[in-house]
C-alpha cells in the first residue's frame, strides 16, 4: 500500500487501515456467532453485528437512533450504544459475538462501548 502522506492526520489514517486489515485476516463472523464491528467518528458511535459468510447485517445501533438520539459520541453515548445493541442482539438469540475493533485502539470510547455489551449480555 504505498500512499503519499500529506499531513499527520492522513498518516494515522494509514496506520489504523494497517491494523484494520490485520485484524481482518484473523476475524470472520458467522450466523451462530456474528462479528460486533465498530466505527467511531468525531460525532458519532455505530456498531453493527454482521454475518460474514452471507454478507448481511443482522442488528445494529448507533449514536443516531431514535432512542439515542440526544446522546453525542462520547464514552458514556457508547456505553449506551453497546447495551441497546446487546439489547437487540439478544430479541434475535445472538448470545456469542466475535469482536472486531475496526482497527482503532481498544480504549475510551472502543473499551467503553465492549465493556456496556458484555455487562449487557453479550460473550466475546
Amino acid at each position: 500500500m504505498s500512499v503519499k502522506v500529506r499531513k499527520r492526520t492522513d498518516k494515522k489514517k494509514v496506520v489504523r487501515f494497517k491494523r484494520k486489515r490485520k485484524i481482518r485476516s484473523t476475524v470472520e463472523g458467522s450466523s451462530e456467532r456474528p462479528r460486533l464491528c465498530i466505527f467511531r467518528s468525531n460525532t458519532n458511535v455505530y456498531a453493527q453485528l454482521i454475518d460474514d459468510q452471507k454478507g448481511h447485517t443482522l442488528a445494529s445501533a448507533s449514536t443516531k437512533d431514535a432512542e439515542l438520539k440526544d446522546q453525542k459520541s462520547t464514552v458514556e453515548g457508547a456505553k449506551q450504544v453497546g447495551a441497546l445493541l446487546a439489547k437487540r442482539a439478544q430479541a434475535k438469540k445472538i448470545e456469542s459475538v466475535v469482536f472486531d475493533r475496526n482497527g482503532y485502539l481498544y480504549h475510551g470510547r472502543v473499551k467503553a462501548l465492549a465493556d456496556a455489551a458484555r455487562e449487557a449480555g453479550l460473550k466475546f
